[in-house]
């Protein structure tokens, strides 16, 4: 639609800088928005306002002389008029969305080649195997899962990866924690560490390594038996998140481990390198890195003064590797408390002579779990938090994934376990899903009606029956589809694509409510078919880019459903 619209309007452009008093050497910028209310058109555009200033006129007058000078020999524009201070409204002609809605059903492509087979790398789920998932976890896994998804869809090659911070503090403190557990079932009490990890999943891992093992780490030194235990319980979590992503759908091209990372000498390297360029200096017995020369607030200790690596050394010699790699796009998809890595992260990248504009950070806030509206407590250090797999097994794969992409990423969400496992209209992801199932049971009446609507051709149906302000309102918001991709993409932010569908879906339940699809009227009804198929195709594609199953039948149906196409809809699920 914006593509339309900006061929006509940058031809208008080019007319009135040849007589039209305009004093025009390059295009200015064509941004075009949907205006609030519906009645002033499908798209509106600033121009003429931006543009005043520079031009010194009014800006009705510009935007009046560029409308003046616009032509439209297809029919693409219904109307076009100037409005308020100068903004340029334009409507679309029914022709035009019926020939977008032919180009669909013909299954023409879209276009929508952002990527041109350029190669992202997607960072996502990267926790610390130091304990099981949990349900924010779960909440960057699938927002990391759907933008790989989704830059696939544009036309980029992804690499998924998860990072695994497998060496330093965190990895010793899950070897003590075990070591203390395993002791404890031998009799020997010794009073827990404070920073070691207190959940049930430590005990867990102390009783198969006294059943594998025996009493050997009684007797073998103390350091020693912790570094064992640190790698054997490193592994063991590690393997069960992996099989709990799969579970969730997810699956990585790899696993970068920081252990081999320092092991091949490559954070070594990295540090060298920037040394070589004066970027580090020493200070107070500690390396640190100039991130202030690079734009961050303040330097960042990339070797501590008792010797020991900081994590950020690593995170520099991974992005290195990264980039060594031929990525041209970096997104990491991190818990919202990393965001201040990355103004040092970028500040890094920077450093090693590379644009810190190829990184893209996607920061993810908490998830409220709650129970029936009644906060259910988390807390992985306690071990009272609720694990990704205990919210998979009560509400299922599909409705975990919608829920944690019902919000911004950067917004809180809160997530009802009960409203979660609802078969109503009440649940946003049976509403979306209702929708895809419903149709087809439309079609199914139809061929038990001698109607195949499965093979309507474009070419047999008249599309201009199609004349209700709903019917038309579906058309829009299914060539809307491929926008909605663009957008997603470019702002990274994939819950776009959720409300998208929760809105179509929303429409088409309000039309199964008002208008039959199917009646005697068969000229009306292939036309009806055919655009409830367009709904069809657009909801099914949609749920597998969410990575959610399109189903032909749900478990359960509403109680005044017709067969016939048309009596009962269900309604309350909201985007907001």
């Amino acid at each position: 639609m914006k593509d339309y619209l900006r061929d006509l309007l940058a031809q208008a452009i080019k007319k009135t800088a040849k007589g039209g008093g305009l004093e025009i050497t390059e295009l200015p910028p064509l941004l075009f928005v949907p205006p609030r209310h519906k009645e002033f058109g499908d798209l509106a555009s600033n121009v003429a306002l931006v543009w005043a200033k520079k031009q010194k006129k009014s800006p009705r007058v510009i935007a009046e002389t560029l409308l003046r000078n616009l032509e439209d020999p297809e029919g693409i524009l219904e109307h076009a008029e100037v409005a308020g201070p100068g903004f340029l409204n334009f409507s679309f002609s029914p022709k035009f969305w019926y020939d977008r809605l032919k180009e669909i059903e013909m299954g023409r492509k879209s276009g929508l080649d952002l990527g041109r087979g350029d190669k992202v790398q997607v960072e996502f789920a990267s926790v610390n195997p130091t304990g099981p998932l949990h349900v924010g976890h779960g909440r960057v896994a699938v927002i990391g899962d759907v933008l790989a998804r989704l830059f696939e869809e544009v036309g980029y090659r992804v690499e998924r990866e998860y990072y695994v911070n497998d060496t330093g503090k965190q990895m010793e403190n899950l070897g003590l924690s075990i070591y203390y557990r395993y002791r404890e079932l031998f009799g020997e009490k010794d009073e827990f560490p404070q920073e070691g990890y207190a959940g049930d999943y430590v005990k867990e891992l102390a009783v198969k390594a006294k059943d594998r093992w025996g009493r050997k780490f009684l007797s073998e030194e103390r350091e020693t038996a912790i570094q064992f235990l640190s790698r054997y319980g490193g592994e063991a979590l590690l393997g069960a998140i992996r099989d709990d992503l799969g579970e969730f759908g997810i699956v990585f091209n790899g696993y970068f481990s920081e252990e081999e990372l320092r092991n091949r000498g490559e954070v070594e390297q990295t540090i060298n390198f920037l040394r070589s360029q004066g970027a580090l200096y020493d200070h107070d017995g500690a390396l640190w890195f100039r991130a202030v020369s690079y734009g961050d607030d303040k330097d960042r200790a990339v070797i501590k003064s008792n010797g020991d690596l900081t994590y950020f050394a690593s995170d520099i010699a991974y992005h290195q590797n990264k980039l060594q790699r031929g990525f041209k796009k970096l997104i990491n998809v991190w818990g919202a408390d990393h965001h201040g890595y990355v103004s040092r992260l970028k500040a890094s990248i920077q450093a090693l002579g590379y644009d810190s504009q190829l990184l893209h950070v996607v920061l993810v806030q908490m998830v409220h779990l709650t129970r029936g509206g009644v906060p259910v407590r988390m807390g992985k250090r306690t071990g009272e938090f609720v694990t990704l797999r205990e919210v998979l097994e009560e509400v299922g794969s599909d409705a975990a994934r919608f829920f944690f992409l019902m919000r911004k990423a950067d917004s809180h969400l809160d997530f009802d376990l009960e409203l979660a496992k609802k078969e109503s209209s009440e649940n946003p992801v049976f509403y979306v899903q209702y929708a895809h199932a419903r149709i087809a049971s439309i079609f199914e009446q139809a061929r038990r009606s001698g109607i195949d609507g499965d093979n309507l051709q474009v070419a047999e149906v008249q599309l201009e029956r199609l004349a209700l302000s709903e019917e038309m309102e579906i058309i829009k918001k299914v060539v809307q589809f491929t926008e909605v991709l663009e957008e997603s993409v470019k702002e990274l932010e994939p819950h776009r694509l959720a409300f998208y569908l929760l809105e179509l879906a929303g429409q088409f339940h309000r039309y199964y409510n008002k208008s039959r699809v199917l009646s005697d009227d068969m000229s009306l009804t292939r036309a009806r078919l055919l655009l409830i198929r367009s709904v069809q195709k657009v909801i099914r594609k949609g749920l597998h880019l969410l990575g959610l199953q399109a189903p032909s039948r749900m478990a359960t149906r509403s109680p005044q459903e017709s067969d016939q196409g048309g009596t009962s809809s269900p309604e309350g699920a909201s985007a907001s």
